[in-house]
């Protein structure tokens, strides 16, 4: 699992999967590069990209990103097809891929794309492996997330 924190700053940041924390428990994270073409470097560069309904597969040994939403610029090239919803390969490292690979097919993970940053000029994907949540577990959090916005405004009076 990756140690290193990233700090994402504003700048940095192209598109967050908000609900995936809400969805499930995040048991770790691992940072991948994404497989792009030039169109799609361009339409991030423009924050054109939507990960809320994509999803982490893993065929044949390597890793895919299904469902992630890359915008076409309008000023694109016109002779090639842009497909914005294609799968993209992910780029990690076997013992990353081999562990990951175990914990979904005999633990029960699931991939869960988190974030999609820029890291020294490349494109990255945070992927979290986690656990879905049951219907009671959502509202314990939501719960504890009131309960932490009242005191602190009880404490700001």
């Amino acid at each position: 699992m990756s140690n290193r924190k990233v700090k994402s700053t504003p700048s940095n940041v192209i598109a967050v999967n908000r609900k995936a924390r809400h969805d499930y428990f995040i048991e770790g994270t691992y940072e991948a590069g994404l497989s792009l073409e030039g169109w799609e470097v361009k339409s991030m560069r423009e924050g054109r990209a939507q990960i809320t309904e994509a999803y982490v597969n893993l065929r044949k040994g390597e890793a895919w990103l299904v469902g992630a939403h890359f915008s076409p610029l309008t000023a694109a090239s016109t002779h090639i097809k842009t497909d914005p919803i294609r799968s993209r390969k992910l780029l990690l490292n076997r013992g990353e891929l081999d562990r990951l690979t175990g914990a979904v097919e005999r633990k029960g993970f699931a991939l869960i794309p988190l974030n999609l940053h820029w890291h020294k000029g490349r494109a990255k994907l945070d992927i979290g492996l986690g656990k879905g949540k049951k219907q009671h577990d959502k509202r314990a959090d939501k719960k504890d997330q009131d309960w932490v916005r009242q005191k602190a405004r009880i404490l700001k009076k």
